[in-house]
């Protein structure tokens, strides 16, 4: 038995309860459609889904990681959950869709470094696209990507392929028959 299993366990309970909809068909934001769909602000919005999802990431994390961050919207509350529960708490990042023209600029958000060693994250992923987009910006700055995490992968290992293109490994915590989905 893996040290994060309690949690997990805690966590699909969780996500059944409250984030998954098996009554489809539902159109995807990847443009697909499926006959379930999992509103992962749903867990990752709760109190208690936040910190499950935290302790499950926090479980996978390398330790070398000194960021932790991804494409907004999925990323950031899986972020800053993980940032603020890791021991000693961490630095979380977020990854703007467009580049932003005034203030700052940029479509980095946050305190990172071009030193950091940085997990890349998200709440479910169909494709890998957010993960792929997120690894290309922070490698184009020249920051270190270390590895890819998702609450739940329900793209039947493409997204896993498409990180290990980049040089990036990829781990989910959850997979869709650990929620009892027969694809």
């Amino acid at each position: 038995m893996d040290k994060f299993s309690k949690a997990k366990k805690e966590l699909v309970t969780h996500i059944r309860d409250n984030a998954l909809r098996t009554d489809g068909p539902f159109e995807l934001a990847s443009g697909g459609t499926s006959n379930w769909y999992l509103d992962g602000r749903q867990v990752t919005y709760s109190g208690v889904g936040g910190r499950l999802v935290a302790a499950c990431i926090g479980e996978l994390l390398n330790p070398e990681v000194s960021a932790i961050g991804g494409l907004t919207m999925g990323a950031d509350p899986v972020a800053i959950a993980t940032a603020l529960l890791a021991e000693p708490p961490m630095r979380s990042f977020s990854i703007r869709k467009t580049e932003k023209s005034h203030g700052a600029g940029g479509r980095m958000v946050g305190p990172l470094a071009t030193t950091d060693r940085v997990a890349v994250v998200d709440d479910t992923t169909t494709t890998g696209s957010s993960f792929v987009e997120s690894i290309t910006v922070l490698q184009e700055a020249g920051i270190d990507v270390v590895q890819a995490l998702v609450v739940v992968d329900r793209s039947n290992g493409e997204a896993g392929r498409r990180c290990a293109e980049l040089g990036v490994p990829f781990t989910a915590v959850i997979l869709p028959a650990d929620l009892g989905i027969v694809e």
